[in-house]
């Protein structure tokens, strides 16, 4: 199973070796980018999550409104 793997990941490699430049880099991007905000994505979600469970936010209380003033009056 690990040969057939290895032998196939080989062919991919060297079928995108074989590619011009441009399509190197656009392939790349076209895998690389989309994999490495995932990858970021789920790291920042574990990492809220972690600090959310060992660092609870503490509780604030709603700040009191301060005194309305009625604009419309004159006095």
């Amino acid at each position: 199973m690990v040969d057939a793997i290895a032998q196939w990941w080989d062919a991919v490699e060297l079928w995108m070796a074989q590619l011009p430049f441009p399509f190197q880099f656009a392939l790349l991007m076209a895998v690389l980018l989309p994999s490495s905000l995932g990858a970021a994505r789920l790291i920042d979600r574990v990492v809220d999550n972690a600090s959310s469970r060992f660092n609870p936010p503490t509780p604030v209380d709603a700040p009191a409104e301060p005194d309305k003033v009625d604009a419309g009056s004159s006095s």
